[in-house]
């Protein structure tokens, strides 16, 4: 196989895309694109790359039926900043390979984030792990924003007096809050990174991490625009039925009463009206 250059991609190498008040994203290098999936798929019949619209389909159709292995030949590489609390949910990702800066070795920068006043909200009264929709007042909100820079000012400041001190860096950023900027750059295969779009695009997972998957997903248009078409149609935008679920739903649709009730109704109820808003 020949190496495999995307012009749209190498159009973006090392351009910075901000994300929340001081974060950015960076696609550092890659490997592969669609040519490159379908070269693999493909690599059993020795056969070459076809039309665009036949590799479209057979991307389509590894996708649909999870055929995931072509898809781990194209890897990217981006340098990421962003918030310490946002970096432990991304580490959760564990197919992906990562190297931090280090607070032992490096004096961590005074860069703290402070949401916008329209994300300052109150806990969600039906989900345990999230903000209600609805933001607090503007002078609540402003207040709450003030406590918070003024809180990591003051940890900041004697951050830097433990420093100034003596004191070993290991220790001395031991109280810095998660709020406190980090950087590090994060390497992970396509198949991977859709299961990781998958669940940071949802309306469900916290609102800053959210926005930076949304960066991660133009980016992957760049670099595999079928591929990623194809996890947007299937995978982001697509609604999977239980095999009860699908008892019930051709129940439904032929005019019969819905066998399925309680917590598995709400369930089907909810998969059918997120279906329609999509």
């Amino acid at each position: 196989m020949a190496h495999c250059v995307v012009p749209e991609a190498e159009a973006i190498l090392d351009k910075e895309f901000p994300v929340l008040d001081k974060g950015f994203v960076r696609l550092v290098d890659y490997f592969g694109g669609d040519q490159r999936i379908v070269q693999s798929a493909r690599v059993s019949y020795g056969e070459g790359t076809k039309t665009v619209s036949q590799d479209g389909a057979l991307i389509d159709y590894l996708l649909r039926h999870q055929h995931t292995s072509p898809f781990e030949q194209v890897v990217m590489t981006f340098h990421v900043k962003m918030p310490i609390f946002v970096a432990r949910q991304w580490v959760r990702h564990r197919m992906g390979r990562m190297n931090e800066v280090s607070g032992r070795y490096s004096i961590m920068k005074e860069e703290f984030y402070v949401p916008q006043e329209d994300k300052v909200s109150p806990q969600s009264v039906n989900n345990k792990q999230g903000r209600a929709s609805e933001a607090f007042d503007k002078q609540t909100a402003e207040k709450i924003i003030q406590q918070l820079s003024e809180g990591q000012k003051e940890a900041y400041e004697n951050y830097s007096e433990l420093i100034d001190a003596g004191l070993a860096r290991e220790i001395a950023r031991i109280n810095l809050p998660l709020s406190l900027y980090t950087e590090f750059y994060w390497q992970m295969d396509l198949h991977n990174l859709f299961h990781f779009l998958k669940l940071r695009l949802d309306s469900h997972a916290q609102y800053e991490i959210r926005v930076y998957a949304q960066v991660l997903l133009e980016i992957c248009k760049k670099v595999a625009p079928m591929a990623t078409e194809s996890f947007i149609n299937h995978m982001n935008e697509g609604v999977n039925f239980s095999g009860e679920e699908m008892n019930a739903l051709r129940a439904v649709l032929d005019g019969k009463e819905n066998p399925l009730q309680g917590k598995k109704l709400e369930r089907f109820n909810e998969k059918i009206k997120t279906g329609v808003q999509l």
